[in-house]
């Protein structure tokens, strides 16, 4: 029996309303654009960065954890880390070094480059977004590896903005102009059903019995 089979199975056990919640979310579902968080302090801005790409619909995250260990606090996230794929890295090479592999194009967020501001940004390419530690930002070797740099303009006197309020306004932006667009950047069929069954064992809490009945079935 196959994973169409088994999906099928599974949700019989949840209502036709969350079967159909997820449908709907996955429709706005993107990995064209992804987030990579280096080495962020505090426990609450990975979190809360995670919950942003949650709400703005991206699928993947990716976090680097080598210098402060694992940053995610679930209490902020408040269950966005079930919907969204979190990759964990110990350095950045490695994750650059994924991403690059995947055919994205790695965009530096930093306040100190004026290469171009968040208004002027287009995207023609799948894009990995980095975000650095609250109070140095990125690290030297993420700059050197960058594709480009991206800025949010700023009025005042403050140089900078917290992690996840600059995630937040940049994902905003970017999810909507990409939406907007000719590029392909739905999820795959095979990628949605993929999801669908995932979230599908995610909201059933016995899922380790149901899914042993199941295999009783082969």
């Amino acid at each position: 029996m196959g994973n169409d089979d088994l999906l099928a199975y599974l949700e019989g056990f949840i209502s036709t309303e969350r079967k159909q919640r997820f449908e709907t979310v996955l429709e706005k579902r993107t990995k064209y654009i992804t987030v990579a968080m280096e080495d962020v302090f505090q426990l609450h801005n990975t979190s809360a960065v995670i919950r942003s790409c949650e709400v703005f619909g991206i699928q993947e995250a990716h976090v680097i954890e080598g210098r402060f260990g694992k940053r995610l606090d679930k209490n902020i996230a408040m269950g966005a880390e079930k919907w969204v794929d979190v990759h964990r890295y110990p350095e950045a090479a490695t994750c650059i070094g994924h991403l690059k592999d995947s055919g994205y194009q790695i965009i530096a967020t930093t306040p100190h480059n004026d290469s171009c501001l968040l208004a002027d940004f287009e995207i023609t390419q799948k894009t990995a977004l980095f975000f650095g530690t609250e109070k140095e930002g990125l690290s030297e070797g993420v700059l050197q590896r960058a594709d480009g740099f991206l800025k949010i303009p700023m009025a005042g006197f403050t140089e900078s903005l917290n992690i996840s309020v600059s995630a937040a306004i940049i994902l905003q932006r970017l999810t909507g102009k990409l939406r907007e667009t000719d590029l392909p950047w739905q999820l795959s069929q095979s990628e949605k059903r993929e999801k669908r069954l995932d979230w599908t064992k995610k909201s059933i809490k016995s899922i380790t019995d149901i899914m042993a009945r199941y295999h009783l079935r082969e």
